[in-house]
């Protein structure tokens, strides 16, 4: 039986500029967020409870590693250090949609790792409209220990991140129509070097140093780009075309199986190549 693993949140929402910005500040200083509770709300400014749970937020966002900001996190807080750009959005998004597992090899069920990548790699490709009462009813079959109105709680927050001005809203992964119905599919996509530290990333735990693989494998994958970015294969591939013309792939497709060769160096050289695109 699988468990919902979405209650590292606790009661407090994401907020970016408002909570998590403390917390990564303090995270960049030499002893990290290594410290008591006490030492953390001092340091911090935040309340008993909420220090923790923001905490759990910075590193379930990939911000945050082993108490101290992760490589990526150094970088985007020197680029972007009150959170403001779409592109922090996604690399967040990236990392909560794979629970607190992050790039380990996926699990043959998303449910496996929580509601959190339930919803993203199970739930959102076969419903890109839905309501709130459609996800409580699809998690309950899946979720099966708890209760429907724990489940509604707790997803609460996980919609609220997706289309709230202080959390992830900049990315238009979801969108809220009204109380309680959500599209999702018209995602405001980041720009080629985002999504190629995706690819990157994504590549480096399904296929590790291999140099070329087949297209499909990419285009198909359950826990891959596809359903990450909100997309279906044939729009996925419009997206691998556009990484060829910024030369961070080949792709080769003369005799089937086509196949991608990485032409990428460095996932983080990536990532710091997207910020400057921005800028």
């Amino acid at each position: 039986m699988v468990d919902l693993q979405l209650g590292f949140h606790g009661t407090f929402a994401l907020k970016k500029q408002r909570d998590l910005v403390k917390i990564i500040k303090v995270a960049q200083e030499e002893q990290g967020l290594k410290d008591s509770r006490q030492g953390l709300m001092s340091r911090t400014g935040l309340g008993n409870e909420k220090v923790l749970r923001v905490k759990s937020w910075a590193i379930r966002s990939g911000l945050v590693q082993d108490n101290k900001l992760s490589l990526e996190g150094t970088l985007i807080l020197e680029k972007d250090p009150y959170l403001k750009s779409p592109l922090t959005d996604w690399f967040m998004h990236f990392y909560l949609s794979l629970g607190d597992n992050g790039l380990a090899q996926p699990p043959t069920d998303p449910a496996e790792w929580g509601g959190w990548t339930w919803f993203v790699y199970s739930f959102l490709p076969e419903h890109f409209s839905f309501t709130t009462e459609n996800l409580v009813y699809e998690a309950s079959q899946v979720f099966e220990n708890e209760t429907a109105s724990g489940i509604e709680k707790n997803f609460r927050y996980v919609l609220r991140a997706y289309t709230e001005a202080e959390a992830l809203e900049s990315c238009q992964f979801l969108q809220k129509l009204s109380d309680n119905k959500y599209i999702a599919g018209e995602a405001q996509l980041p720009n080629p070097y985002m999504v190629g530290y995706f690819l990157a990333k994504l590549w480096e735990r399904d296929f590790g140093d291999t140099a070329s693989v087949v297209t499909d494998d990419i285009l198909n994958h359950k826990m891959g780009l596809t359903p990450l970015l909100g997309l279906e294969p044939t729009t996925l591939q419009e997206q691998l075309d556009k990484l060829e013309i910024f030369g961070l792939i080949e792709q080769r497709r003369t005799v089937p199986p086509f196949q991608t060769v990485r032409r990428w160096h460095s996932s983080l050289a990536l990532l710091e190549q997207a910020y400057a695109y921005a800028e």
